[in-house]
């Protein structure tokens, strides 16, 4: 039967405040470890923003908003976060039951523990130093209704997802992804941490479909990159001339 991850801890929904990205079925968020709040959002030409602080530990906030359990393939930096293959969406993730909020802390290095995500700079993240550093700075869920059947379908065996090995990439390739890589080496990027016991377990589930229901994803970088990006607007600057600054008329100082 066809084998995927299960998350034990689990709280019961409560209202969250800052929602990134909702759709029908979930929410995705990103919050801080560090504070326990949830970044941040920005919404840019179609696009769900954050901002991260190098350095800083956060974690992925999936909150099921239906009545049956899901499956939830999640993606950073363009990497499977339980398998660490490149992400395709056929592949394992972490079943949410009804109603339900998890936070993913790491990636899944057991059973037992992950290796905390931290905002870190594009070399140094996990994607980067895999050779696989196209798709730094994003964050994505790919969601499955489960199949309801009887029993006796349900035994029908299969194997977890996999993929064949990348063949070694030329050296010209290599040349080019480290040019890139120097060029965008202000770019956040997630890396791969110290260990955090994170205990999950096994458990079966039958997708409803082959394609996923919903897609949820969500863009971060520095602050400042954002900025520079338009993404995020600029604060006004200090001591420049306001033709309104408010208020009433006050008494001319004593002469």
């Amino acid at each position: 039967m066809r084998v995927f991850i299960s998350l034990c801890v689990a709280m019961w929904l409560t209202g969250c405040a800052s929602v990134a990205d909702a759709g029908r079925l979930a929410e995705l968020e990103v919050l801080s470890s560090t504070t326990g709040q949830v970044l941040q959002s920005w919404r840019h030409g179609g696009r769900l923003y954050v901002a991260g602080s190098p350095g800083e530990r956060y974690a992925v906030r999936l909150v099921n908003r239906s009545s049956g359990r899901l499956l939830a393939v999640l993606s950073v930096d363009g990497v499977n976060v339980v398998t660490g293959e490149t992400a395709a969406v056929r592949q394992s993730g972490y079943v949410l039951r009804p109603w339900r909020t998890a936070d993913i802390r790491g990636w899944r290095k057991s059973l037992d523990d992950v290796a905390a995500f931290y905002f870190t700079a594009l070399p140094d993240s996990y994607a980067a130093r895999s050779n696989r550093p196209d798709n730094v700075g994003v964050i994505g869920v790919a969601l499955y209704r489960e199949h309801v059947a009887p029993r006796a379908e349900l035994m029908i065996e299969g194997a977890r997802s996999s993929q064949a090995p990348a063949a070694p990439r030329a050296a010209a390739s290599e040349a080019q992804g480290d040019a890139r890589m120097k060029q965008e080496s202000e770019r956040l990027g997630t890396g791969h941490g110290e260990r955090m016991h994170d205990a999950t377990r096994y458990t079966d589930f039958r997708r409803a479909s082959e394609a996923p229901a919903e897609v949820l994803t969500i863009h971060y970088d520095s602050r400042e990159n954002l900025m520079a990006r338009g993404i995020i607007p600029r604060p006004p600057r200090h001591g420049q001339p306001q033709p309104f600054p408010g208020g009433f008329v006050p008494d001319p100082e004593p002469s």
